[in-house]
């Protein structure tokens, strides 16, 4: 049986991922009482971080630590990757000694080649096209508040990067529509675009992109590596800032939210955070139960156990 891999959230059908999101609210429900659950015992998270990281980390790290199983944190300095092996001989070598492998790098085909050559699953931590361990955190998360997405409108205010790019699978996989608030020059990557137009919507301005949404999502102008971009981006974003009053133009059940780290003052107001209609805290503590759902759903299907 071929490994399955979650290099995007398009690797796995519809079902599947709902049914991950289900029992990922279950996991959390078993952790807030205190349960313990330690199916993957004495096997191994191999965690290889190219891009700095304090959320997916710590909720791999623990998640796994919860499960019985350890984890193992490889920087660039920490690894023959990082002084020119071949991906391809990295990933025969680390997957013949780990049972399972999260990667946050910069280049997606790097991820696939690295999958390609790997004997166990490998997930997909954040690479410069997509982020979808982000997104079935907020998934749960919109569920856990006010139930299916399906049939909703999502606004996306910002860049046309990563997390656009895995709130338009996102659109494909769970139903909804997504309307995406980006200026001219900074729009989602054209093919990812035509393979999810039917679900997606591009407006020139947050006001046209937000009005009536369910759920309203930003993120840094400047992601990691556009650091020499900030000033340009500053410019190029300044009225795309969400605010109190433009959720206030949302659908009245609406909520916010944001990957984090954020930047007060710039892509959200000093305040949306504490918003009530803002749920960011909830979004980030479910990035440990839905990648433990995640972790755990991968394991049994390697281990023919599912």
């Amino acid at each position: 049986m071929a490994v399955r891999h979650f290099l995007t959230l398009m690797d796995l059908s519809s079902e599947e991922l709902n049914q991950i999101l289900q029992r990922a609210i279950e996991l959390k429900a078993m952790q807030h009482r205190h349960e313990i659950y330690e199916p993957f015992k004495n096997q191994v998270l191999g965690m290889i971080f190219e891009k700095s990281s304090t959320r997916t980390r710590v909720s791999f790290e623990a998640g796994m630590a919860q499960f019985g199983g350890s984890a193992i944190f490889l920087s660039p300095r920490d690894t023959q990757l990082g002084r020119g092996e071949p991906i391809e001989d990295s990933a025969r070598v680390l997957s013949r000694m780990v049972d399972i492998i999260m990667i946050r790098t910069f280049d997606h085909a790097g991820l696939e080649l690295f999958a390609a050559n790997s004997k166990v699953p490998v997930i997909n931590a954040l690479t410069d096209d997509y982020h979808p361990c982000q997104l079935l955190a907020d998934m749960q998360t919109y569920l856990e508040h006010r139930g299916s997405i399906a049939g909703k409108t999502v606004a996306w205010v910002g860049d046309g990067n990563n997390m656009c790019h895995s709130y338009m699978n996102a659109a494909v996989q769970f139903g909804y529509h997504l309307n995406i608030a980006v200026p001219e020059g900074f729009d989602p990557k054209p093919e990812i675009l035509e393979a999810c137009k039917d679900s997606v919507t591009i407006y020139r301005t947050p006001e046209e992109a937000v009005k009536g949404a369910h759920l309203v999502v930003t993120d840094v102008w400047a992601s990691m590596g556009q650091e020499e971009e900030q000033k340009e981006r500053e410019r190029a974003f300044a009225g795309y800032q969400v605010t109190e009053a433009l959720l206030d133009t949302a659908a009245e059940d609406v909520v916010f939210m944001h990957c984090l780290p954020a930047h007060r003052g710039e892509e959200i107001s000093m305040t949306l955070l504490d918003d009530p209609r803002s749920v960011v805290w909830d979004e980030a503590e479910n990035r440990l139960h839905a990648q433990k759902a995640l972790m755990e759903f991968l394991l049994k299907e390697a281990q023919g156990l599912s």
